[in-house]
């Protein structure tokens, strides 16, 4: 299989064209380094070619690196798997230091063959690394296009050079929010920042290209830190201002990540040591980090969660065999505030016919309104333009007519958590559309299958949930009643892939899969400040786990009469089953007293008449005040971690959750769990299960039976097992 193809056009430019055959994006294999390397030897040792030119065959460029290329790397040395990455990462180093002194006398400086990247659209990761060790890079100017280095972003580093190179070509100050915050931009801010070198339109890129490689000079072919007056921009460490722009770094990394985030860390440590010696040593300097990096757990789970399992998930891992496509090409939504609003603006931004329903015709037309308040934030940070923004409103009808509905292929019924209310929508929506049309309910809370009870046709209904705010957040829970058919299911998933969002399939239990790990996670936040235990460290220790938002915090962005209106509806449920020790009176009192969180500007936390966050509220420690003796912060952290853990396992071994990949992609994805681990299933296996065991048996003890291990774990630690181990065979596969 070729995946680079070689030519020589005319005039002498040798065109290296990225093509890799049955793929809709380049992505860098094995096979592709060795042509790539191939390639070069030819160009560099063949005198008719002049230059050389690295483009696409494709509307991108690159997606980046294939994965498996560094599991690949780990099994070449057997028992030795950190000589096979730093080897094999050592190899792609020299491969880009052959592109970059492009057969240069290393004593002149003289006689390199120029080579320019030509960038056609998309690039990430190896696909910005490339072009970097390359002596001049274009690309299509288009928006819509995005160039960086994402890698950060699961639990890596750029470790092909990127690092290296970038700061040395940027300075550390500058290249900091491409390493450390994977931020991906469009040509032109990638043109400003100083790493794309010319913007060219479509049909301009390679003849642009080709003529800057027959016209290059001999300097034009010395990268700034191959040559001897070089200096790093912004200063090296040693210096004054490199001094502080290190320090800073060093304080900002551990501030954001709190030590929970390995990758972030070893960046910093690649970059701090590799700007104090020359470059060659330097690329080993990365290549050393890199393999520390890749050698961690924790890369591992977050490169199997946020890549391979997000991207399986994506590709229809677990939509029922034999159904074909169900793409939605009009959909209803029943109810316009937030999040009906916000379900209409994902689906018209993909293009899907939306019929947006509410009572009132104001309420409806509120609901479009959200939808261009969101376009017109897009048009002014220019990812979207005018045109654009009139296609998209043209596809949203307000209406309050039930009938117009009737073309419908799918319904999203958002309106309030009221079984009584949303029988009757389903009621009457049923009476008009299409027999075959998916009827699908936006709850939280409420089972499935009790609601389905008000259907004709409950095999055809199913529950949609999204996450608020639903333009921004990316999971979307898909749940199955008792009755739901492989239909509704195929339809459900093969909607949420077209507004380009990640499913996960549950089963119809309380509060499904995701409220159901949230809100334990919150309840013991609360139980702790009932307790008197320091409420700072209550958030401290949910920040160094690596959590977003404490559960205090988080409490108060959900709202804290949600909460309250969630406890007596569990308690309703529940009778006698209902835990006796609990956080509820805590969530009562603020209720009581008015503070309910970030929109009364008043919850567990004071908020400036902005509404921006300050301080916990003093009024906790008055209320509950903080005991003398207070708990190791080790054990409020395993508090934290294992209050939602357990319900993750208890999930599964129910049979809520059927795949632990859709466990640990919609818990990182859904409310942000310790994204380091994983996932509740990733941290688990990483931890060791006996160890959670333990934990487990020390917790039950002194604080309840809400800490018991499940049989599941119990069985596994007996057999020494691991759920990726166990349930998924190979680690590895899509």
């Amino acid at each position: 299989m070729t995946e680079f193809k070689y030519s020589i056009d005319s005039d002498g430019v040798a065109i290296i064209s990225w093509d890799v055959p049955n793929k809709t994006m380049n992505v860098m294999s094995l096979e592709g380094l060795n042509e790539l390397d191939k390639h070069f030897d030819s160009a560099l040792s063949d005198d008719k070619v002049k230059g050389i030119v690295v483009t696409s065959g494709k509307r991108d460029f690159a997606g980046g690196m294939d994965l498996n290329v560094l599991a690949d790397m780990k099994t070449t040395q057997g028992e030795n798997p950190a000589l096979g990455l730093f080897n094999g990462i050592m190899q792609i180093h020299k491969l880009l230091r052959k592109i970059e002194l492009a057969g240069m006398n290393p004593k002149t400086k003289k006689g390199a063959k120029p080579v320019a990247a030509a960038i056609t659209g998309t690039a990430a990761g190896i696909g910005l690394e490339l072009p970097l060790a390359c002596h001049r890079i274009f690309a299509i100017d288009n928006e819509k296009s995005k160039i960086g280095l994402p890698e950060i972003l699961v639990g890596i580093f750029p470790g092909a050079g990127g690092t290296t190179r970038l700061v040395r070509k940027l300075g550390a100050m500058n290249a900091a929010p491409f390493l450390l915050e994977g931020k991906m931009l469009s040509p032109s801010k990638m043109k400003l920042a100083g790493i794309i070198d010319e913007l060219t339109d479509k049909n301009d890129l390679l003849s642009r290209a080709k003529a800057w490689v027959l016209n290059a000079t001999d300097a034009d072919c010395i990268k700034p830190w191959d040559d001897k007056s070089y200096k790093m921009p912004g200063g090296e460490p040693y210096h004054p201002n490199g001094y502080m722009t290190f320090a800073g770094a060093s304080v900002m990394v551990n501030s954001k990540t709190q030590g929970a985030f390995p990758a972030a860390k070893a960046l910093l440590s690649a970059v701090y040591e590799g700007a104090q010696v020359p470059f060659e040593t330097a690329l080993k300097i990365e290549a050393r980090w890199f393999t520390k990096i890749l050698m961690n757990p924790s890369s591992e789970s977050m490169i199997r969660s946020l890549f391979i399992n997000k991207e399986a998930l994506e590709k229809g891992a677990v939509r029922p065999k034999d159904i074909p496509n169900q793409k939605v090409e009009k959909i209803g939504i029943i109810g316009a505030g937030m999040m009906g609003a916000g379900i209409s603006y994902v689906s018209a931004l993909a293009g899907i016919k939306v019929v947006l329903l509410d009572m009132k015709e104001e309420d409806a037309q509120k609901g479009k309104s959200h939808a261009e308040n969101l376009l017109n934030i897009g048009v002014k940070r220019k990812k979207i333009d005018e045109k654009k923004k009139s296609v998209v409103l043209d596809l949203i009808t307000p209406t309050t007519k039930f009938e117009d509905l009737k073309d419908c292929d799918l319904i999203v019924e958002a309106v309030f958590e009221d079984p009584a209310v949303k029988a009757e929508v389903t009621k009457k929506v049923e009476a008009i559309i299409d027999k075959n049309c998916i009827f699908a309910s936006n709850t939280s809370t409420l089972p499935i299958t009790s609601l389905a009870s008000a259907s004709k046709r409950p095999e055809q209904f199913i529950g949609i949930h999204f996450f608020s705010p639903v333009d921004r957040m990316l999971l979307v829970e898909i749940i199955k009643g008792s009755v739901t058919g492989d239909m509704a299911v195929a339809k459900a998933l093969d909607y949420v892939r077209q507004i380009k969002k990640t499913p996960i399939v549950v089963n119809d239990a309380r509060f499904f899969y995701a409220n159901r790990c949230i809100i334990p996670y919150v309840n013991e936040g609360a139980m702790m400040v009932s307790e008197g235990i320091t409420p700072a460290s209550i958030e401290n220790a949910a920040k160094q786990l690596g959590f977003p938002l404490g559960p205090l915090q988080l409490t108060d962005e959900t709202s804290i009469d949600l909460g309250v209106k969630i406890i007596k509806a569990t308690r309703a449920a529940m009778g006698n089953e209902y835990p006796e020790k609990n956080g509820d009176e805590v969530s009562f009192k603020l209720f009581e007293e008015g503070r309910l969180g970030r929109k009364t500007n008043a919850g567990f936390y004071d908020y400036d008449e902005k509404g921006k966050r300050t301080y916990l509220w003093n009024g906790l420690n008055e209320t509950w005040p903080v005991k003398k003796h207070q708990p190791k912060f080790e054990e409020i952290k395993n508090r934290l971690m294992l209050s939602q853990v357990l319900e993750a396992v208890k999930a599964f071994e129910e049979g809520v959750l059927e795949d632990i990949r859709e466990g640990d992609v919609g818990a990182i994805l859904g409310w942000g769990f310790a994204p380091w681990s994983g996932g509740p299933f990733g941290w688990v296996d990483m931890v060791g299960i006996q160890n959670v065991v333990n934990m487990c048996n020390t917790l039950s003890v002194s604080e309840g039976q809400r800490f018991a291990a499940p049989q599941i774990l119990l069985d596994m630690a007996k057999n020494n097992e691991t759920f990726y181990g166990k349930f998924i065979k190979n680690k590895n596969a899509a």
